[in-house]
């Protein structure tokens, strides 16, 4: 969470950073603004045995245990809204995921209302991907300024019912998500996470956020490259660790 909150304050008007990092050990993040004291306290988290953080973005509680995460930061003009910024970094993906050979699809808008105390992955919200009609990743978005920062959570396993043993008082029950392990034999699971991360790099290599975005000419000489995190940027990392790490802010809600 801290990489990604430097990264959106101090990103760049030529640059798109998309990142992908797994988690240490089983861990809820909750949404920016969302209201947890009534359902989490520090004391149910650790019977559950499982960690916690707020993430700078939106939206509601998501467990990290056997997912692969994704963080996307860029430049947003004024002219843009989030919504398309949302709708472009979910088709990037998509295209990446169907090149792998998963068919997942874009999840249409709601009709109803998302209830008090739903978590992440009890329902997709419009635009997120599906697999066979369930939700695979769930998304939530952050816009700061001149900048947009979007989370993503790929589910490896469906372990989301672990949150259920987490919590004060009782969740209402979710559906099962998607999940790789549903369609992947256990063996094949390593080897297509490295085929997505290859797909990503192509397709991140030609991104066209949105229409004006780049021009043919642009795209001749897009370079996808590794950023190796420099003095300034470690610095405000380890800034945003202290903000992030701090009970008032998790508890803040």
């Amino acid at each position: 969470m801290a990489a990604d909150a430097a990264l959106l304050a101090r990103v760049q008007p030529d640059r798109a950073v998309w990142r992908w990092y797994a988690w240490d050990q089983p861990t809820v993040s909750f949404g920016r603004h969302e209201a947890v004291r009534d359902r989490f306290s520090a004391a149910s988290l650790s019977r559950a045995g499982l960690e916690a953080v707020r993430r700078p973005t939106g939206g509601r509680a998501l467990l990290h245990a056997e997912t692969l995460t994704y963080s996307v930061v860029l430049p947003l003009p004024a002219s843009v809204s989030w919504r398309e910024a949302y709708t472009a970094v979910n088709g990037v993906l998509a295209e990446a995921l169907r090149a792998v050979g998963l068919p997942v699809t874009l999840a249409p808008p709601r009709t109803e209302r998302i209830t008090d105390g739903a978590v992440c992955f009890d329902a997709p919200d419009e635009g997120e991907l599906l697999l066979g009609g369930r939700k695979l990743v769930g998304s939530a978005v952050w816009r700061q300024g001149a900048g947009y920062l979007q989370h993503g959570s790929l589910l490896l396993r469906d372990r989301q019912e672990l949150l259920a043993s987490a919590t004060d008082l009782p969740l209402p029950p979710a559906p099962a998500a998607a999940s790789l392990s549903d369609v992947l034999p256990a063996r094949e699971l390593p080897i297509t996470i490295d085929r997505l991360k290859a797909a990503m790099v192509d397709r991140l290599a030609r991104w066209v956020l949105w229409p004006g975005h780049a021009t043919e000419r642009d795209l001749d000489h897009a370079q996808v490259s590794v950023l190796e995190p420099d003095a300034e940027l470690r610095a405000a990392m380890d800034r945003q660790a202290l903000h992030f790490g701090s009970g008032e802010w998790l508890w803040r809600r």
